[in-house]
């Protein structure tokens, strides 16, 4: 049970389409105040994990519980208390970006209580997102990062205690993409804002998150810190050196006895360079060991006559 408290509690969560299960046996728990990502190939059951913590989607089997309800059940009450930013969704491109935004809070209005704070204010929420300079176009005359940057507006306009995004970045700039993780930082910290995301951004992955869940094939393969996930594979760290104008290149489990060996022998070392087990090493491997295993499992002999 994660440390805040399970804002998120799923047990066998599990989806079939026809004769394709997706997600097959997905258990995960999420506590409030917490950044989790989740990331995984193509397929592997992100979008579909999160539709269905959302209430978009009816699972096929399994428990699951968001803010104490099975999302099934869910009422607009419910409804309220949760943010979402979708991969893409059908805009009114004739709204003008102020009314959208306004027009949209009304829903969160009836659900404000004296322990939930009321919609945000449209004039805030645009300076937020950086979109204050927009505030009177028409959303059909912005651009495709403005667009991502009021999705993520209408995903924070209820001032939600648990925000789900999908790809959130998606056609931001670095700047852009800069803002969004400070912001998502300030949820944390000042609203204890529960946030589960989904990418396909190693690097944003490990900038944001608190913990990250790596599926793949509808399973959960690993979770942990970006730290925790590169010590779980074997793998060694790569030191690079000149000396002479010469170029070298050497292995070694233990770098830094490594590194000062050399410095002893060679003195000041040109061009150093340690690279240790990136989290892209790590997830690339964990995916491939769960892809193997599920080949295995079926029955099915690699090309090649067998593992490597």
């Amino acid at each position: 049970m994660p440390a805040g408290g399970a804002v998120i509690e799923v047990q066998d969560l599990r989806m079939r389409y026809g004769d394709r299960d997706v997600l097959d046996g997905v258990d995960l728990a999420v506590g409030r105040g917490e950044v989790v990502v989740l990331l995984g190939p193509n397929g592997a059951g992100k979008t579909t994990t999160v539709e269905v913590l959302e209430g978009f989607r009816r699972r096929s089997g399994g428990q699951v519980r968001v803010l104490g309800v099975d999302p099934d059940r869910a009422d607009e009450a419910w409804r309220a208390r949760v943010g979402t930013v979708f991969q893409s969704w059908r805009d009114h491109g004739r709204w003008r970006v102020d009314e959208l935004l306004r027009f949209l809070g009304r829903h969160y209005a009836p659900y404000a209580t004296a322990e939930r704070r009321r919609p945000r204010h449209v004039d805030e929420l645009l300076a937020i997102v950086g979109l204050a300079g927009q505030a009177r176009q028409r959303v059909k005359q912005l651009s495709g990062g403005q667009r991502r940057r009021l999705d993520v507006a209408i995903g924070l306009l209820g001032h939600p205690e648990l925000l789900f995004l999908d790809e959130p970045t998606t056609g931001f700039d670095p700047q852009a993409r800069r803002d969004l993780h400070e912001l998502l930082h300030r949820l944390v910290d000042l609203d204890d804002t529960t946030i589960v995301l989904t990418t396909h951004d190693l690097h944003e992955a490990e900038q944001i998150a608190d913990r990250i869940v790596i599926l793949a094939r509808g399973v959960v393969v690993a979770e942990g810190s970006a730290d925790e996930l590169t010590r779980r594979i074997d793998a060694s760290t790569e030191v690079r050196w000149c000396v002479d104008g010469i170029r070298h290149v050497h292995v070694t489990d233990d770098a830094a006895r490594f590194v000062a060996e050399l410095e002893r022998q060679h003195g000041r070392l040109e061009d150093l360079q340690v690279r240790r087990p990136s989290l892209e090493d790590a997830y690339l491997h964990l995916v491939e060991q769960a892809e193997r295993a599920a080949v295995e499992a079926a029955g099915v002999v690699p090309l090649g006559g067998g593992s490597r």
